[in-house]
Order: C-alpha cells, then structure tokens, then sequence
C-alpha cells in the first residue's frame, strides 16, 4: 500500500520531495496508526461494497469501516451482518481467483453495537477474518470498555490475528463538562490497560452535538462549535501527550454536495495563485464546484490542533482529506533540522527558510511527528502544496 500510487511517474516526480513509503496491511501499529488518512464509512446494508473494492471504484482509498451501528436502522441488523458477510464472502472468492490481491484491499474495520457482537462476527466470518485490520468501538465509555477489548482479545486468540480497536469518544458523560475529565481519565486508564491494541481514538463529534440540538452548517467548522471545540481539546490534552500519544482523528464532515453559499468561501485563493498563477483562480473555482471548501479549511483545523486523519462519509474526501496530509517541503527540512543537530551543541538556529527559528528541546516532539507524517504521506516539493494534488485528480 501507497499513498498517491496512481499517480503517473512524472506528476510524482514533480510534486513530492520524498515520495510516501510503502506499506503493508500488517505493518506495525506505530505505522498503521498514522496510516488510516481519510476513512471512507460505509452501512453495512450496502450490497456492492465488495464490488466497489474489487473494482477499485475509489481510487486512493486506503481504509474504511464498515458500520453495523447508527449507519443502519434497528431493524437492519440481521440484513446488515448478512450483506457484510457476503461482502467479505466475496472479496475473499476474488483474491482467490486473481481479480484482486490481498495487498491492494483496503483497511477494512467493522464498527460493533455492542461488544458481544464482536464474537458474533468472528463465528460468521470464519478464515475471511484475515481480510479485517479491526472493530470500531462505539459509544466507548467506563461502562463498555473492558468489554470491547476482552472480545477483542478472545477473538485474536481464536484466530491468532493481531486485530485492532478504535473506540469513539461520543457520550454525554464526555461532552458535559461536570463529568468530562473524570470520564476521559477512566477511558484513558483502559485504553492504556490494552495499550498494544489501541489503533486510533476517534471523535465523535455528531453524536456530541445531538445532545445539545446542534448542527453544524457548510459555513462552519466543528471548531466553530464552542461546546465541541472544548470537548475536542480535552480529549487531545489527555490523550495525545508525548509520554503516552494516541493518534487521534479528526470528526465526520457531513456535506458532499454544493449548496447556495451564503459566506465567502473559505477555501483561500492564495494557494492557487501562488501554484499557478492566474490559472490557479480557475482550477480553484474548479474545485469549490466539487468539494466543500468547508471540509478542507477543517482538516487544516484538524492538524494544526494534533488529528491525523478523518472520518468521511463520501468518497469525493478521500483526497482533499489525503492531500492535506502531505507534509509541506518548509515543515520537513525544518524537522530534518531539528533531528540532525539534536546532539547537545546547539539550542536554537535559524530555519533554511530564514523566516523562523528552531529550537531543537522545545520543537523535538513536533519534529518527530512531522518526519512520521512524511514517511506515510511523502513531502512536496518546493512550492507545491495540497493544491498540487488536487489539480491532478477532481473528483465528481
């Protein structure tokens, strides 16, 4: 697995720096984790999401979940495990036969009702499990988290499978605040009990806002919500410290399609201009026809407030989602920088790009990361940014 392998040498060649690495779907967590970029969900009651993957429909997809919970009615659930059976059923007949390798499947994860329902599945799934990467925990609090990973190791014991849990952070014990901090540090003492299994932690920002009548416009990001935006960097204070760092990653954006836009948009034209010149003001327009310009101004929300990767709920995120997660050529010598002269003889120098200064103990942890994220994701080239990537590929 690549991130952007469809892209033809010379497009490669002339955006990234450092092309994104390679990948195994069995690659260590440490990889993994930072791995999962936007992350397709999908009902379960969908009949042709084999078909879809089979016939790689969506190109770039890397992970993605398919949802036995709130993407279904209550009355699907029969239907829903039937159609994910046969899904898998049928991936597994087309690797069998060639029309496909297991390689180039996607992460796939199954996201549970309850934690019983994780044995369950194994039972039905049989030898197809080798095609799951894990289970997505919803509604994950004090109450059910033990239980999701006892299931979770039962079942990697039955089948000597390294399988992962991603459990969302969505109940009303966390989003109020009489009750936030001593829920996330219970959560925290199991994620930390069941540390090797933990792949991701996820938030659960639509659930969040259901509690208070809340949604969220076009025109507005999640970090535009007040009571999200606090809950959201409660969850990142205590989760994501460098002694003991759980990837966390960035909420659902739920708008696919244009709508009459009341706002300025919020996709900047800088970007484009700088990249193309006057051109750029035409493929920006381009773009703002086929993606939420909101979207992309909230993953750049995402990073800068320490989330790697977001759930999406349509496959025309995939890469505005990705291509925001390469990291910037400036970002990557900077941290190159930084790691290179971490060897006591200096404290502070000056950036290659004389606009900042680096610090080598206070900005090491930053430049850790910035490498990781280059590895998996590659790093532009000079002057190339997100927009490089979008120009090449427009999703309909």
């Amino acid at each position: 697995m690549q991130y952007f392998n469809y892209l033809t040498s010379e497009d490669k060649k002339s955006i990234f720096y450092s092309l994104p690495m390679s990948f195994e779907r069995d690659s260590d967590k440490e990889i993994l984790s930072y791995a999962l970029g936007s992350t397709l969900y999908m009902p379960a009651t969908r009949e042709k999401i084999s078909q879809d993957i089979i016939s790689f429909k969506y190109e770039g997809l890397m992970s993605m979940v398919i949802c036995l919970e709130d993407a279904i009615g209550d009355k699907e659930i029969n239907k829903g495990t039937e159609s994910l059976v046969n899904n898998l059923k049928n991936i597994f007949l087309a690797i069998e036969n060639g029309q496909i390798s297991y390689e180039q499947i996607p992460l796939i994860f199954i996201r549970v009702r309850s934690p019983k329902q994780i044995n369950i599945l194994g039972k039905r799934m049989g030898s197809m499990i080798e095609l799951i990467t894990g289970f997505v925990f919803p509604k994950f609090s004090i109450n059910n988290g033990r239980d999701y990973f006892e299931e979770l190791k039962k079942i990697n014991f039955t089948f000597n499978k390294k399988l992962y849990g991603m459990p969302i952070l969505e109940t009303a014990d966390i989003i109020y605040r009489e009750t936030r901090i001593r829920s996330l540090n219970d959560i925290n003492k199991i994620l930390n009990e069941n540390e090797e299994f933990v792949l991701n932690v996820r938030i659960g920002a639509t659930d969040f806002s259901s509690l208070f009548g809340i949604r969220r416009s076009y025109d507005v990001t999640i970090y535009d919500i007040a009571v999200i935006r606090d809950c959201i960097a409660d969850i990142v204070n205590i989760f994501s410290r460098v002694d003991r760092e759980y990837v966390i990653s960035g909420p659902v954006w739920e708008y696919f399609c244009k709508e009459y836009r009341v706002l300025k948009p919020q996709l900047r034209q800088s970007p484009f201009e700088d990249t193309y010149g006057l051109e750029g003001i035409q493929i920006r327009a381009n773009i703002i026809d086929k993606y939420i310009d909101g979207l992309i101004r909230e993953v750049s929300l995402d990073k800068v407030n320490g989330l790697i990767g977001k759930t999406i709920i349509h496959p025309s995120h995939i890469l505005p989602v990705q291509a925001l997660h390469v990291v910037s050529h400036e970002d990557y010598v900077d941290a190159c920088s930084i790691l290179d002269n971490d060897n006591g003889q200096l404290g502070v120098m000056k950036s290659q790009y004389l606009n900042k200064m680096n610090e080598i103990k206070p900005h090491i942890n930053w430049a850790n990361k910035i490498v990781r994220k280059g590895k998996i994701y590659g790093v532009f080239n000079e002057k190339k940014n997100f927009t490089s990537l979008l120009e090449k590929k427009i999703y309909i």
